[in-house]
């Protein structure tokens, strides 16, 4: 067994390899740009080598540097995680003549199966049902088009050496055609150093479902049942779950069967995913093929009770695999949820910065421990105080629950996302909630154009409905009882004027149409060395035990005999006196006042906000690759103004309204803040 191994990667997959490491008794060295020097993994590591400056493609993608770090710290192995030079042949092979072991699959089996293009070629000629379309590279936009209309819209354009979602695009007419072409050759240059594009045909409504297989150098190879990824934003999965609700056990077994007779052709050593899609009739085709770890491996984990990160660590040292076929074990239900850097509320724009405060739920499954049943598991790269560099990919963390079925897995990951706390930016979480929420979700009625179809116009605030509003206006009534509670023993009032408690409040909050909103609320039983109130909101009655303080962020307790678990925050950027709730992705600021201050503040002018109609702002902080407009020049509404880089992706901006651009007010090159303004219309 190895003694020492280098993690190639970052973030929550580098914290994740060093895990298992540590467990196995292994060494560990990170490597790191300029932006990470501060980062979980880095801290985590036994060793840290430096390797340069932020952008990927001068650090993280660099193989002669990687290489390097390997002989100057007597690393024996690399492990490349995801992403990155993951899935690069040359690297792969490039450690096998360096006398380095690759924790992945051999360079040949990289090269036939981790490229979609030769990977469906081979797939043809094993008699492998695939779907229509060009596999070969395609030169030009023009071209493009051309095969587009030739396999007949919609059509899938796909980098070939794509993954994450970036070089991808779905184009519907010929427009789409042209412009997604050379999006995607751009994403793909910039994020893997490979600009080959092939295009094959859309399949509408179809489910997205994976199988996990792993292979040894003695031609074993078994799979490790399915995944569910059909909930999925732009083509980047967003929520995935082990097993399918959807599959049979005889698909289940025809599809891995098939994924394991493909790895064989191949001699797949490691482990890998064989993607596909199926059909409404369970019919599938296979797609391709991911020659690395993915980054939804740990539902598979808690369903099997195998560690993949072991038994890729295990495989790469020469060792058989320690079970059959008929050791896989399929137990309960898990769903993982990826926690993203962005801000669903603004298109899902990204959100770099500082975290103010992070702070996950509790764990009671350790990622390196998956034979731990029915729990929280928290896979994270960041810390409370840590920093979102602009440079990487948006994810956060990996939420995954795992239940004894279905709907208690559900009912584990909506309790966990309640307790997950994030400041400083702006995360998914309350879009994750409204999904887990939703009928078809839960009724497992949905397919890869879920989001697209439910979520067509963006998300907004009233996406996410609470089933019970009035539990958040009895929940700030009953926090701001127990903080006047609290407030009564002050010492050094003085006499005729100390605070006084009372049992009628008024819960002043904001309707969906930015009007105040009066509640009447009444507390009484009110026991502060129990936590217990009870709190009468209209004609409902709360009976709320809670033991949390007042200064905690995150309330747990019993509601009506029902757990739950909220988190409640003072003050707000409009207002310092807000009392904050947020529960099940609903956010609602509140102010709680006795009812005569209710009457004045009835009297309060409204401040309107500024007009800032007249500009195109920075969604987000990012790079201001191209502004597309000039001073004097007329536009129309849907006109590209600029393009702006941020986490690895391009986002375009543009024109709100038709107007004549009176002023550019950001240049090329330059790096943006949110709500910067770029350009300036005349009025």
């Amino acid at each position: 067994m190895f003694k020492k191994i280098l993690i190639a990667n970052r973030g929550e997959i580098a914290c994740r390899v060093i895990a298992t490491a540590r467990k196995m008794g292994i060494a560990t060295v990170a490597v790191y740009s300029e932006a990470d020097k501060e980062a979980r993994h880095v801290q985590l590591a036994d060793e840290a080598v430096l390797l340069g400056p932020a952008p990927s493609r001068e650090s993280y993608l660099v193989a002669d540097k990687i290489i390097a770090a390997c002989k100057a710290t007597g690393a024996e192995a690399v492990h490349p995680g995801y992403g990155f030079l993951s899935e690069n042949e040359a690297f792969a092979k490039r450690c096998e003549d360096e006398g380095i072991a690759f924790i992945g699959p051999r360079h040949f089996s990289i090269a036939a199966m981790g490229d979609k293009i030769a990977s469906k070629k081979l797939a043809n000629e094993a008699k492998v049902n695939t779907i229509p379309g060009y596999n070969d590279a395609i030169e030009s936009a023009e071209k493009a088009v051309e095969i587009a209309k030739g396999i007949g819209y919609p059509v899938m354009i796909k980098a070939s050496a794509g993954g994450g979602g970036k070089g991808l695009r779905v184009a519907y007419n010929d427009k789409e055609a042209l412009e997604g072409f050379t999006a995607c050759q751009n994403e793909a240059r910039n994020s893997f150093g490979d600009d080959r594009i092939f295009i094959e045909k859309f399949v509408e409504q179809p489910r997205h479902i994976e199988i996990q297989i792993v292979g040894d150098s003695h031609g074993n190879v078994v799979y490790l049942n399915e995944r569910e990824c059909s909930i999925q934003r732009r083509h980047q999965k967003v929520i995935e779950e082990a097993p399918s609700p959807f599959i049979s056990d005889a698909t289940r077994k025809a599809m891995g069967e098939q994924a394991v007779a493909l790895a064989k052709a191949v001699k797949y050593q490691s482990a890998g995913t064989v993607e596909f899609v199926v059909g409404k009739d369970q019919d599938f085709y296979f797609l391709e093929m991911n020659t690395r770890l993915q980054v939804e491996h740990p539902v598979t984990e808690c369903i099997t009770g195998l560690d993949l990160v072991e038994l890729m660590i295990r495989v790469a040292a020469g060792e058989k695999l320690p079970i059959t076929q008929a050791d896989v074990k399929r137990d309960g239900w898990a769903m993982e949820c990826r926690i993203n850097a962005e801000d669903p509320f603004r298109n899902f724009l990204p959100s770099t910065g500082r975290l103010v405060r992070f702070d996950p739920p509790t764990e009671t499954m350790w990622q390196a421990d998956t034979a731990h049943k029915l729990g929280v598991r928290v896979d994270t790269g960041v810390y409370d105080g840590g920093e979102i560099p602009m440079y990487y990919d948006s994810m956060i963390a990996k939420l995954i629950v795992h239940g004894k079925d279905r709907n208690d897995a559900i009912a584990k990951m909506r309790e966990a996302l309640n307790g997950f706390v994030i400041r400083g930016i702006n995360s998914n979480i309350p879009f994750q909630a409204a999904l887990l929420a939703h009928p078809d979700f839960v009724s497992g009625n949905f397919n890869t154009g879920f989001i697209a179809k439910h979520y067509a116009h963006g998300f907004r605030a009233e996406d996410v409905p609470h089933s019970d509003p009035d539990f958040l206006v009895a929940l700030a009534a009953f926090v701001r009882r127990k903080s006047r509670e609290r407030a009564t023993g002050i010492s050094g009032q003085l006499p005729g004027y100390g605070v006084k408690v009372g049992k009628d409040y008024v819960v002043v909050s904001l309707d969906a149409a930015g009007q105040h909103k009066y509640t009447a609320v009444h507390v009484d039983e009110f026991v502060g060395e129990t936590g217990y109130a009870s709190v009468q909101v209209g004609e409902k009655r709360y009976k709320i035990s809670s033991p949390s303080r007042l200064n905690d962020i995150v309330i747990s307790g019993e509601v009506n005999g029902q757990p739950f678990t909220a988190q409640m925050e003072r003050g707000s950027p409009r207002n310092p006196l807000a009392l904050v709730v947020q529960h099940n992705g609903t956010k609602l600021e509140t102010v709680v006042v006795s009812p005569r201050m209710a009457e004045l503040h009835k009297l309060m002018p409204f401040k309107a906000p500024p007009d800032m109609s007249k500009y195109v702002l920075s969604p987000m902080p990012g790079l201001l690759v191209d502004v597309a407009v000039q001073v004097g020049q007329r536009v129309q509404a849907g006109e590209r103004v600029a393009v702006i880089e941020a986490m690895k992706m391009e986002n375009v901006l543009f024109a709100a309204a038709d107007g004549v651009v009176g002023k550019v007010l950001a240049s090329k090159g330059e790096s943006l803040v949110v709500d910067q303004p770029i350009v300036e219309f005349e009025k």
